[in-house]
């Protein structure tokens, strides 16, 4: 504990954005480059070192954060690095996208803004590539087994990976043209430069790992024959089938789902495209759904200079400070948080038939109405109590020219064929069924992430990739020494 005072005598200091009406001219991240090390010291300086830590146990991949935030105090960045790496493939992209659930269970967040543990461990990983402490690391020698990773989001980058560095000879089979999965055409690049990702990956050819992109398991190549190659398969195709809203109007022309808008203008950003096909220029914007899809495309409506964007969240608005009756410390808190969307569409005054932060809660959407042509016109909705029932009298309409579904996913996408080839088994859910060594009922095949887990955070995404590397090379060798940070039953601390 480097400074046993700091956290009595430094407040909480974040990294700071752009201003908005710059960082909204242009697809760059949205914090200020450079502006983070200078403060990031102190700020480690505010972790106690607690005898209990119960950040570990909030976070899923077990981050041994006492330990490196005591080293970047110090500012010995190397060895930072080798605590931070070693429980974590990836802290540069849970560094900008990950909510922070360790910081919810910060012993400090008890009567005190919490420990700013995201933005320490962004500055690690950031550090890490600019002093050279990210080098590649090949295995030894070669086990002589192969295995097939099927996805390339952060658990099949995370289980490829671990595998890789194990020994075994691994390919990673992607339907896109690029790999990330959703952190390549799901994340904006305001949130996360694709720059991080191509860095990660070029690590990761340079350790050995293949990568073999625009194949759809199951439809370019059938999956059984995919198993047959290999002496094992991971799934780990994310959940990728999205969650429809059926009511009067669905069909009209102009209501699409948050994934099929959110990839068009990353691929603007990639180069592919000159403008998104699906622009928001000069449209009214409704976006059905309050979680973090929502507030991507609620940034990204922004950048493309919509003429009005509003967001409509089923909940009620939640309050600013934790309720310790009904979510105790140190669960994760259901709490009014203004992302950096949000805070663009309050400045820019986006959605005036909203609250300042551009979002209605408590609606509930009734049906659409278009024009003589069949394209959308407007957005009907409702108030709702607490128990999700109309509240009379509360209609209101608004004006809806581009309408983004954002209700989140419900398990893999069955219509390429892959699990039906297989012959996998699925929950009632959808999801992929897996026992307690995520070994799928087909022998040699297992399953990961979204995909078997169901719709949650990148933290547990690359947890789930460790964890099933774990339990692919003990299956392929008898014994493994890999980590194994979760079981497949483990659940994050929420009430």
């Amino acid at each position: 504990m480097a400074d046993p005072k700091g956290f009595m005598t430094t407040p909480r200091e974040e990294w700071p954005r752009r201003p908005v009406e710059e960082r909204v001219r242009d697809w760059d991240e949205v914090y200020v480059p450079g502006a983070l090390l200078p403060i990031i010291s102190k700020q480690a300086d505010r972790c106690m070192d607690c005898g209990v830590p119960f950040c570990h146990d909030a976070c899923p991949l077990g981050n041994l954060i006492p330990e490196w935030n005591d080293l970047v105090s110090r500012e010995d960045w190397r060895a930072a690095s080798d605590r931070l790496h070693a429980t974590n493939n990836f802290p540069e992209f849970t560094g900008r996208l990950c909510p922070a659930p360790c910081e919810a269970g910060c012993v400090l967040a008890i009567n005190q803004p919490a420990v700013t543990i995201k933005n320490v461990e962004c500055a690690i990983a950031d550090r890490a590539w600019a002093e050279g402490f990210a080098s590649p690391r090949p295995p030894e020698r070669l086990s002589g087994r192969t295995v097939a990773v099927i996805g390339s989001g952060p658990t099949g980058l995370a289980a490829a990976q671990q595998l890789t560095r194990a020994g075994h000879t691994v390919a990673v089979y992607e339907k896109d043209d690029r790999l990330g999965g959703l952190m390549r055409y799901g994340i904006p690049e305001f949130k996360m430069e694709k720059r991080h990702l191509e860095r990660r990956l070029g690590q990761m050819r340079a350790e050995g790992t293949k990568f073999r992109t625009s194949v759809t398991v199951g439809r370019d190549l059938h999956a059984a024959e995919l198993r047959a190659r290999y002496d094992a398969v991971v799934i780990a195709t994310g959940a990728t089938a999205w969650r429809e809203l059926s009511v009067p109007g669905r069909e009209l022309d102009g209501i699409h789902q948050a994934m099929e808008y959110l990839p068009l203008s990353n691929r603007v950003c990639e180069g592919d495209l000159a403008e998104s096909p699906m622009s928001a220029a000069g449209k009214h914007v409704v976006i059905v759904g309050g979680g973090d899809t929502g507030a991507d495309c609620l940034g990204t409506a922004l950048r493309e200079r919509a003429a009005s964007v509003t967001q409509l969240d089923i909940y009620a608005q939640p309050g600013t400070e934790r309720d310790e009756d009904i979510e105790p410390w140190p669960t994760y808190p259901k709490i009014y948080r203004l992302s950096a969307a949000h805070e663009e569409a309050r400045d820019l005054e986006t959605a005036p038939s909203a609250d300042a932060d551009a979002r209605l809660f408590a609606a509930s959407t009734l049906r659409f109405t278009g024009d003589g042509s069949g394209h959308v016109r407007s957005l009907h909705l409702v108030e709702v109590d607490r128990a999700r029932l109309p509240v009379p009298g509360t209609g209101r309409t608004l004006p809806a020219d581009l309408v983004l579904l954002a209700l989140g996913f419900s398990g893999p996408d069955r219509e390429d064929g892959l699990i039906d080839q297989l012959g996998v088994s699925t929950e009632p859910r959808g999801t992929i069924s897996r026992d307690a060594g995520f070994a799928t009922n087909v022998p040699g095949v297992f399953a990961a992430g979204d995909a078997a887990r169901g719709q949650s955070l990148i933290v547990w995404a690359i947890a789930e990739g460790r964890a099933v590397a774990a339990a692919v090379d003990h299956y392929l060798t008898g014994s493994s020494q890999l980590p194994w940070p979760i079981s497949p039953h483990d659940r994050p601390m929420t009430v």
